[in-house]
């Protein structure tokens, strides 16, 4: 098996686990919408959170490949959402179980995995030559709606845990004890906002420039 072989079933193998990572986080919320309405809400974090985890650390690798020259996309856009999400998950979610209960995880959740349910399986078949038009058409298409609305949901969720990190000291910065002070960490959050309507334009950016080529190569496919 020569190295390009190797890099397709590696690739392949990565956006099979993230796509059956996604689907089951979707999947069983939309399942749990169902049976349970708004009680389900509330339980998002509990029930997805450690799939999540793992899809999440595991995104790592996309910051990677495209420094090691497997795949062809710029470093900053992705770098931007892997950084982006896995803060939101592992900083704020994560350490504060104040908010893991609160009905803005579920749709944060929720909005992050049906983004990724076209995206992974898009590529996957990618890496192997096929092309699904409906498939296509909706990794193109769904973030539009989806990735905005995301990203006023995280907004939202850091909007509720700054009162929270200012009652609690969690990860302020204590000052010399002659000022008797200390930085909270809510300050440093609401920077994180300003830098999370960066991010939005910066990868809206990125994906209309995808979705431009990809289309433009399939008129070219046509022709």
């Amino acid at each position: 098996m020569g190295l390009s072989s190797l890099r397709r079933a590696y690739l392949f193998l990565y956006n099979l686990l993230q796509s059956l990572g996604f689907l089951w986080i979707f999947s069983y919320m939309t399942i749990q919408l169902i049976l349970f309405g708004q009680d389900a809400l509330y339980s998002a974090f509990s029930s997805c959170a450690t799939v999540l985890y793992n899809c999440q650390i595991l995104s790592v690798v996309e910051v990677i490949n495209p420094m090691l020259g497997l795949i062809r996309t710029p470093v900053f856009p992705v770098m931007i959402q892997v950084v982006g999400r896995n803060f939101m998950l592992f900083v704020i979610f994560g350490s504060l179980p104040e908010i893991q209960n609160q009905a803005i995880v579920f749709f944060v959740f929720y909005l992050w995995s049906a983004m990724e349910i076209f995206r992974y399986p898009f590529y996957m078949l990618a890496c192997v030559g096929i092309e699904w038009k409906a498939l296509s058409w909706c990794r193109y298409t769904v973030w539009m709606l989806l990735y905005p609305l995301g990203t006023i949901a995280e907004a939202v969720a850091v909007l509720h845990s700054l009162p929270v990190f200012d009652e609690t000291r969690l990860f302020s910065i204590p000052l010399p004890k002659t000022l008797g002070l200390s930085i909270s960490f809510s300050f440093t959050l609401r920077l994180y906002l300003g830098l999370l309507l960066f991010g939005l334009f910066t990868h809206i950016w990125h994906l209309i420039r995808q979705r431009r080529r990809h289309l433009r190569t399939d008129r070219r496919k046509d022709s």
